[in-house]
């Protein structure tokens, strides 16, 4: 597994555009890599999770600080 974070601020902007923004970000980069996403929509809390489970991508962390939502993903197979 690769320590790679690659990151995405999506801040500002409202579903579906996060979700798309990552989709676009996870086909740049490699199996096992990271990528965290900075996000100010709270619909990206059930919007990611459900993305990573749906394309078997794991979400490592979830946490909300300053009105911010902030994910690390790694990309799976």
């Amino acid at each position: 597994m690769s320590d790679v974070v690659f990151s995405l601020d999506t801040c500002g902007l409202f579903c579906p555009e996060p979700v798309m923004l990552l989709h676009n970000k996870i086909d740049q980069i490699s199996v096992g890599e990271l990528v965290e996403v900075i996000a100010t929509d709270p619909s990206t809390q059930r919007d990611i999770p459900k993305f990573c489970a749906f394309l078997d991508h794991e979400l490592l962390s979830s946490r909300e600080e300053d009105k911010r939502f902030f994910y690390l993903i790694r990309k799976g197979s």
